[in-house]
């Protein structure tokens, strides 16, 4: 392997746990180009992380059992809680994915290496702290905020009254909206829309702000990221056309409102789909978010594996930020019986991507 030249910008401080580390030694050489590694095998990580820790690195056999209970049973503790979890993957395998998950990883790698590519996601799964300036946290939160707040206001408040809503707009809100939950937190992020925003706009934005903790907790891809940070934006831009008095009622709705508001979905797809310009799986996710895996969804009464990933992961968030959420008529649920309510929906959800939101859930309150 080529040598990769010393970053001398800033130092991170890695430990990595391997259960094999002679294989590990590729990996630690990259993670050396920037910063300190101190690698050890999983039974010896220590009770407590160092205090200059940047992260943890895990490299193990994701299909055996052993390597993953000793490694859940170390980093369950309180002191490991807000260490953020690079985990290697051997493969592209959905089960070592979920594996990975379920451990509490911020993001994942895979090999073969390359170099270049596993730098970028190294400095992106372990940001720079010492050169991030603590005090613009709150700005950055406020430009996130806002930059979403600007694209729901063009859909509800434009879009009926036919003035197109551009991509570009979306775009340029991602990037603020990313780093904005990044940088801070998905809780500070609830906080600020709870205080300021009612209605669909708040929805809209709490869905948001989930989609965006989740795809980061699950250590997607950031254009993965970014993709579904647009879907969530966008979900519910059919309600643009729905009467604010069935939207905002006080109460329940009648079954003729019930089959009003179903028409969302399908009237937000066509608006983006005719103005043209907007990708595939946006388009899926505005027209399917309320479809189920048993086939008792709508519009379509999709099933299985008719319904993408996104639209799935979509779905989750929808369905647990709708419940979460204080009602006209009613009081929000408890995040526990949110969760519960959503495990005994059985074969509607998909269930080990439940599981795998959980701490996003369990963690923003």
């Amino acid at each position: 392997m080529t040598a990769l030249a010393k970053q001398p910008s800033f130092k991170r401080c890695f430990l990595l746990a391997s259960d094999h580390i002679d294989g590990s030694s590729e990996l630690a050489n990259i993670l050396r180009s920037v910063g300190e590694v101190d690698t050890v095998s999983t039974s010896d990580i220590p009770e407590r992380p160092a205090g200059h820790i940047s992260g943890i690195v895990v490299d193990i056999n994701l299909r055996s059992a052993e390597a993953v209970q000793r490694v859940r049973n170390k980093l369950r503790s309180e002191a490991y809680r807000s260490i953020p979890r690079l985990f290697v993957l051997t493969d592209a395998l959905h089960h070592a994915a979920m594996q990975a998950w379920a451990l509490g990883a911020t993001d994942t790698i895979a090999r073969p290496f390359k170099p270049n590519e596993m730098l970028q996601r190294i400095r992106s799964a372990f940001p720079d702290s010492e050169n991030y300036d603590e005090t613009d946290r709150g700005k950055t939160l406020n430009r996130g905020v806002a930059a979403a707040h600007a694209v729901i206001a063009r859909i509800f408040e434009r879009l009926p009254a036919g003035v197109p809503l551009s991509f570009n707009d979306v775009i340029e809100a991602e990037t603020k909206i990313l780093r904005a939950i990044k940088h801070s937190s998905l809780r500070e992020w609830l906080t600020m829309v709870g205080c300021h925003h009612t209605g669909s706009y708040r929805h809209c934005l709490f869905v948001t702000g989930f989609a965006v903790a989740f795809a980061q907790h699950l250590g997607m891809r950031e254009d993965d990221q970014r993709r579904l940070t647009r879907a969530a934006l966008l979900h519910d831009v059919g309600k643009a056309f729905i009467p604010v008095a069935i939207l905002d009622k006080p109460g329940k709705l009648t079954e003729e409102e019930i089959v009003e508001i179903r028409q969302h979905p399908r009237l937000g797809y066509e608006a983006l789909a005719n103005q043209g310009g907007f990708p595939r799986e946006m388009l899926d996710v505005v027209l399917h978010h309320h479809e189920l895996l048993d086939g008792s969804g709508y519009p379509n009464g999709l099933r299985g594996e008719e319904i993408s990933d996104i639209v799935r992961l979509t779905t989750i968030v929808d369905i647990y930020t709708a419940l979460v959420e204080q009602r006209a008529y009613r009081m929000p649920f408890t995040y526990a019986r949110a969760f519960s309510v959503m495990e005994n929906m059985g074969g509607k959800l998909d269930q080990q991507l439940l599981q795998a939101f959980r701490p996003v859930a369990f963690g923003a309150y």
